[in-house]
């Protein structure tokens, strides 16, 4: 049957076509489609729902504030909701991680963050150049998508990609390499050919790039070197971030200090639009005007980041957190099929033939479990359940996972598909 969207949406769209239901509701861990069935949501809005759907403590403000008619669109003016945001996000994550950066409001996007954190790298170093990562993704437009290393979305763009080196990724090149010795190598030499860069951009759990992980202390040395070199270190945290990989920033674990952190996504906790480059103080170079957008002050999502930022202030929120983490980690390594990937609630199982994670996906849906591929050939199956499921729904989504990971290999052992 011919749809409406079918009719009218463009060719450009693609989860709808994995999981063909129309839902009408949604809360903390579940949707449900005009059928009445219900889903266990492990997609997360690739990462923007990272508090669940509809969480009640962040409604509530949301509510509140649209009964009281606050304004809504204001550029960026000062408001209240901003001011309680910029608070929130300093005495919650910035001063008790000993951080302090200025906060830059871009448009909505993840892909806006990262635009405007290179024009910040530029900005002060003078240089142009800029090193990214094998299997890197930082966003779809032109000066984001040129840091991805995934080819079918960089030859979307139509025109050339520059001004970027490539490099290997921790563990591209097998465990056993490091290479930031490589990275070394070319900066320091003369004769390699590489234009001295603005910036470094990494993330530190790859999330559309398959789930690879950086160890510790590779992201140590990496600092070291752009510090070293007068190199700015950009952290994207898109994805990663606001608690996915266990803690608010996914590069505490290893101590980093970025010069810039990128967020979006899960930051206003609702999966309302809102992105913020995060700029060490000296590096807040560009003048009024120079990276702007037409919503970058919205006030909805400020009123809801301020109230998931405010979860953070609970020591049983963040205990529960390391227990699930712990839980997920538990269940995947338990999963006789697949080598498991990712960090936290970012975890994933990887398959070298890349349809078989897409069958996974599939074969899930139809038990009422949504889970999304990554990768570059979409080979590893991506499980990014709510901060906040409980643990019974974890259990119960992880049991529709190995089911299905069971019924598609069968099959395929079977010759069937």
């Amino acid at each position: 049957m011919v749809t409406i969207f079918d009719e009218l949406e463009s060719n450009v769209r693609t989860y709808c076509r994995r999981f063909p239901a129309v839902f009408v509701r949604a809360r903390g861990h579940v949707l449900w489609d005009q059928e009445g069935r219900s889903y266990i949501d492990f997609l997360s809005g690739a990462g923007a729902l990272n508090y669940g759907h509809n969480h009640p403590a962040i409604k509530a403000a949301l509510l509140d504030y649209l009964a009281a008619d606050g304004p809504v669109h204001t550029m960026d003016l000062h408001t209240e909701a901003k001011a309680d945001l910029l608070r929130g996000l300093d005495d919650i994550v910035l001063r008790p991680r000993g951080l302090a950066y200025r906060v830059q409001f871009t448009g909505p996007t993840g892909a806006n963050a990262v635009e405007a954190a290179l024009k910040v790298a530029r900005r002060a170093t003078g240089r142009t150049n800029v090193i990214a990562f094998t299997n890197g993704f930082h966003g779809m437009s032109l000066g984001a998508l040129a840091l991805a290393g995934n080819l079918g979305k960089r030859a979307a763009s139509g025109v050339p990609l520059d001004r970027v080196t490539r490099l290997p990724y921790d563990g591209y090149l097998g465990q056993d390499v490091d290479t930031v010795d490589y990275l070394e190598k070319l900066l320091d030499d003369p004769g390699s050919g590489i234009d001295p860069p603005a910036a470094i951009v990494l993330e530190t759990v790859q999330g559309e790039g398959g789930l690879n992980v950086a160890r510790p202390q590779w992201l140590r040395r990496v600092e070291k070197v752009a510090h070293e070199r007068g190199i700015v270190l950009i952290v994207d945290d898109i994805q990663a971030g606001c608690g996915r990989t266990g803690s608010f920033f996914s590069f505490e674990e290893a101590g980093l200090s970025p010069d810039i952190v990128c967020l979006a996504k899960s930051i206003s906790g609702y999966g309302l639009p809102l992105a913020l480059t995060l700029i060490r103080p000296d590096l807040d170079l560009l003048g009024p005007g120079e990276h702007s957008g037409t919503f970058r002050g919205h006030n909805l999502a400020f009123v809801t980041a301020s109230a998931a930022l405010g979860l953070w202030s609970s020591p049983q929120f963040t205990a529960d957190l390391d227990k699930k983490c712990l839980l997920l980690a538990e269940r995947v390594r338990g999963m006789t099929s697949g080598i498991e990937r990712g960090r936290g609630l970012l975890r994933g199982l990887f398959f070298a033939e890349g349809a078989v994670a897409a069958e996974i996906s599939l074969a899930a849906f139809r038990r009422g479990l949504l889970l999304e591929t990554s990768g570059a050939a979409s080979q590893v199956v991506k499980i990014m359940p709510p901060l906040t499921i409980d643990d019974d729904a974890l259990h119960r989504g992880m049991d529709i996972l190995d089911d299905s990971v069971q019924e598609v290999l069968s099959k395929r052992k079977a010759g069937t598909r």
